[in-house]
């Protein structure tokens, strides 16, 4: 079983991996004038979760508006000359998944140079023929490993978080507020996309504002200058915490030491308050 980021991967996880990183379809993002001087089809498809976070669809340039869909047989399809202006877009565009060939080509093969412009590329099935060697290596690209196996004192006042440590989502949605109410005891809140609201008021009713860095059960919650809640993470006794960085497929439920916590969470504009979950 592969180890990714200090975590145990099932095969099955690995597969369903594969096919989030390159579906059989994927976007790509153009202004009308490039989707009519590159004979592109456009449609209004909306991306699922994990594709959402794969592309990264919220950070893409507002001036890409519209949303080609191909296949890697309508991509190979392409003259070259567009596919490598196409990939070239995407990565101006701020879409995600356009990783550099000169990084990869030593792990899946210098073809990939031949793909678009011979300094991007994009993800397709037929590069995942080794997804042992390759999808641990992408998933780690963003995320520092998980500190579990360190922890030799698992806080009893909270046995729910030795279970959440060191694992993965079953795909985008799991957050950190989820992770945080389920670490306290909130039934299956670990599996859903938790939004604000609910997350604040179980803040509201199951916390006290203040608590110590160093004990179990200190809830950091980090806010922008609006006071809306942008993360949220619990202490576990010893220097160390429990979070997950965000809603990602990628992103496991991860122990770091709360100086990690804040100093990777550090943002401007962002506070952080502290609340103590009662007793």
């Amino acid at each position: 079983m592969p180890t990714v980021l200090g975590i145990e991967v099932s095969a099955a996880l690995l597969d369903r991996w594969a096919g989030w990183l390159a579906p059989d379809e994927q976007p790509f993002f153009v202004t009308r004038k490039q989707a009519a001087a590159w004979e592109l089809t456009t449609d209004k498809r909306e991306p699922s979760r994990e594709e959402r976070d794969t592309y990264l669809t919220y950070n893409v340039d507002h001036r890409a508006a519209l949303t080609a869909w191909l296949s890697a047989g309508q991509f190979a399809q392409l003259p070259k000359s567009t596919r490598a202006q196409l990939v070239r877009a995407q990565f101006t565009y701020g879409r995600g998944s356009v990783p550099g060939v000169r990084r990869w080509a030593r792990v899946i093969g210098p073809e990939i140079r031949q793909q678009a412009d011979g300094h991007r590329f994009v993800w397709w099935k037929d590069l995942l023929t080794d997804p042992k060697a390759v999808l641990p290596l992408v998933v780690s690209e963003d995320f520092g490993p998980s500190r579990h196996a360190e922890v030799r004192h698992w806080p009893a006042a909270f046995p729910r978080v030795r279970e959440l440590a060191g694992t993965f989502a079953d795909g985008s949605g799991p957050n950190c507020f989820g992770t945080v109410m389920a670490a306290c005891g909130v039934e299956k809140a670990e599996a859903v996309w938790m939004l604000r609201e609910p997350f604040e008021e179980w803040l509201a009713q199951h916390t006290e504002r203040g608590g110590k860095d160093d004990v179990p059960g200190t809830v950091f919650v980090w806010r922008d200058t609006a006071g809306l809640v942008q993360h949220a993470a619990l202490t576990i006794g010893d220097g160390w915490m429990l979070h997950k960085p965000s809603q990602s497929w990628m992103a496991p439920r991860k122990v770091r030491t709360v100086a990690e916590v804040k100093r990777g969470t550090r943002t401007a504009g962002w506070r952080l308050e502290r609340h103590t979950v009662a007793g």
